[in-house]
């Protein structure tokens, strides 16, 4: 396993560790590790095994439990019996996978592998055995290098390829996670092709999961070995670590299809790293690029939330689409994605998706998603449920972080549907406690019928005014016609700083009286005027921040993923007490109110990552870049950084990968300050 951010275990400092250990027995004169002589070739086990012909679907227990001592028998079995009782393996799961620790540190005198007699006392062939009995399937886990990536290091499977794939047939084994990790440097092919002859041998059929991390880009060549294949480093709970992995993974269509598919890692669904919004998002874009969907969280603590997400099963449908197209970009502009997958029955499945921090706009038609020219078309909503026509308008207002989910279709029967009516909000979501804001909202019929007796409500938090100043119902609303209304909104003098929820909703009839309604949920943050003179960033407060690893630390570095665990701020040398610690991809927002003039700084990587990591620093004022440093290294020096932001609303700051990948990207805004 190969981390985007860097950790103290399991992460890319083990693969470094391991790859300067071989270096110094090189220097030496003592050779590597030998790799075993491989038997005769057996037939060639390739993406026509007719293994894996959707992408797998099931439960890994790494992200949840990591090697904690609660990873065990009793663990693994309870956990298939909650994948059965919960109706997860009704729709879809099969899949139990062990992850890394569930092996002794050495092999025994014959050199097999043995299960840890403290976690799996039994051995592995017994829970094997109780997985199956519930009719589901089992997985194993182990590295194509001399050890795993655990940091005990357990035994690895190079050299022993045909003897380990051999022992987890016996078990009864039906699909093996194959991860890099300790690899002495030996060509990546040549690994994963021994393993996968060694499976081939057995004559048991296992999934063949490919964990190279995208390094050498299987993608372009694992499909004629293994049935899957990680296209990046270790997923992390975080927004900003979800994001960076489905942007590496969108460009990869074209590899992906029935028995070879792209892994952009495990679900976090569940773990309580992001809000139920971006989990479904998490669900949605997963499910359209037709990824592995194997559970991380713990199902035994799972909430009524997360098994809602996890088993919708018309978005799992999307998922497991038997004509295993990936969903290809269509647009991306401004953070405002529209992704459409083609499924075997013509259909098209459209996701719209919001990347940034505030409810846009979003659209497409069903023409450039690919399907004919039509009078009209259905269009299902899968998180809704429900089914609208449309006359070939694909639009919504997503929430910040959001994902509208719609499957569109060419339908004769579109007419028996109401009409689609798309919410649209405007106006500035920024307010200051006791100051008047101004809304529009607008109910477009995106529908080939008409909406009649259409009405418009804003609702905000208690004692908040809400007001319309202009018409907020009309008695009918024809094709591509709106209803648009003018709002008033005040937060009460003295609310404190924060996000608020705000619900549009529209009530409509069908031509056949039916009663519809539609609603967006969105958010006012209620802001403080910054002080006037020049303060630290780091003492004033954040109006939005997202990070690639843990949160954005104050005056400390970024540490690991844990809240308050950084370093002081130290960039070749130097010490500084204040400023911000962030992990690429990072950006942290602060609300100006147009009273501001410079921000400036001292930046650069932070030393508690030695040599490692490239960056790239920017501030953007309302959304224009106003200064950026170009890519820093960790040899140089902090950098001075001064930008100009007079007039402006939100000064952003953020950091990038370098263009390197991101990996030991520790970076310091140090003695940030700005002037008002």
């Amino acid at each position: 396993m190969r981390h985007l951010a860097t950790r103290t275990t399991r992460t890319s400092h083990h693969r470094i560790i391991g790859a300067l250990l071989a270096g110094l027995l090189l220097a030496a004169g003592t050779a590597a590790p030998a790799v075993a002589a491989p038997l005769p070739p057996p037939p060639v086990q390739q993406a026509g095994d007719g293994l894996a012909l959707t992408p797998p679907m099931g439960f890994n227990n790494w992200n949840s439990t990591h090697c904690r001592a609660e990873f065990d028998e009793a663990m693994v079995k309870g956990i298939a019996d909650i994948i059965v009782e919960k109706g997860l393996r009704d729709a879809g799961y099969e899949y139990v996978n062990l992850d890394d620790c569930w092996a002794k540190p050495q092999r025994d005198a014959d050199g097999r592998l043995e299960a840890d007699p403290r976690r799996f006392p039994n051995g592995i062939k017994a829970v094997a055995d109780y997985v199956h009995d519930k009719g589901l399937k089992i997985g194993i886990y182990t590295s194509a290098g001399t050890r795993t990536c655990d940091s005990v290091g357990l035994p690895g499977a190079l050299g022993h390829e045909y003897s380990d794939a051999r022992q987890f047939a016996d078990w009864g084994i039906d699909y093996l996670k194959y991860d890099n990790c300790n690899n002495q440097g030996v060509d990546a092919r040549q690994r994963y092709t021994t393993m996968r002859d060694a499976l081939a041998a057995t004559g048991r059929p296992i999934v063949y999961s490919i964990c190279e991390w995208g390094e050498n880009k299987p993608w372009e060549w694992a499909g004629e070995l293994g049935n899957l294949w990680r296209t990046t480093g270790d997923i992390d709970d975080t927004w900003a670590s979800m994001l960076s992995i489905m942007k590496r993974n969108l460009p990869l269509a074209a590899a992906a299809g029935p028995g070879h598919w792209n892994d952009p890692d495990m679900l976090e669904v569940g773990n309580g790293g992001m809000t139920d919004t971006e989990y479904r998002t998490h669900f949605s874009m997963w499910s359209v690029m037709a990824a592995p969907l194997l559970i991380g969280s713990d199902l035994r603590t799972a909430d009524p939330a997360t098994l809602e997400i996890l088993t919708n099963r018309e978005v799992v449908a999307v998922d497991q689409d038997p004509l295993g197209k990936q969903g290809t970009v269509l647009s991306s502009d401004d953070g405002r994605w529209v992704v459409a997958k083609e499924m075997r029955d013509g259909s098209r499945v459209v996701a719209l998706f919001n990347e940034t921090g505030g409810a846009q706009r979003v659209s497409t038609t069903a023409g450039a998603a690919g399907l004919p020219r039509a009078a009209a078309y259905t269009m299902r909503d899968l998180w809704e449920h429900r089914t609208y026509n449309t006359a070939g308008a694909v639009s919504a207002t997503v929430p910040a972080h959001g994902t509208v989910l719609l499957r569109v279709a060419v339908d004769p029967e579109w007419a028996a549907h109401p009409p689609a009516v798309e919410l649209g909000l405007e106006g500035n979501l920024l307010a200051e406690a006791g100051r008047t804001v101004a809304l529009t909202t607008t109910v477009t019929d995106l529908g080939r019928t008409p909406a009649a007796r259409v009405s418009a409500a804003l609702t905000g938090p208690s004692g908040w005014r809400v007001g319309a100043v202009t018409p907020n119902g009309t008695p009918a609303l024809p094709t591509g016609s709106a209803l648009t209304t003018h709002w008033r909104v005040t937060a009460p003098p003295g609310t404190p700083a924060g996000a608020y929820g705000l619900t549009f909703t529209a009530r409509y009839r069908t031509p056949a009286g039916r009663h519809v309604r539609s609603a967006v949920p969105f958010r006012v943050q209620v802001v403080v005027a910054p002080p006037t003179g020049v303060s630290l960033l780091s003492d004033l407060p954040q109006l939005s921040a997202t990070n690639g690893w843990g949160p954005v630390e104050r005056d400390t570095s970024n540490g690991e993923s844990a809240a308050g665990d950084g370093n002081p701020l130290t960039i070749g040398g130097t010490v500084f007490a204040k400023g911000l610690g962030v992990h690429a991809d990072s950006a942290v927002e602060f609300y100006t109110g147009g009273a501001c003039r410079t921000v400036t700084a001292r930046v650069g990587l932070d030393d508690e990552e030695g040599a490692g990591g490239t960056v790239a620093f920017e501030v953007l004022a309302d959304g224009t870049r106003v200064a950026s440093t170009g890519v820093l290294t960790n040899a140089m020096p902090a950098r001075a950084l001064t930008a100009e932001v007079s007039g402006a609303q939100v000064v952003r700051l953020t950091v990038t990968d370098g263009g390197d990948g991101i990996d030991s990207d520790h970076a310091d805004w140090a003695d940030l300050r700005i002037a008002c």
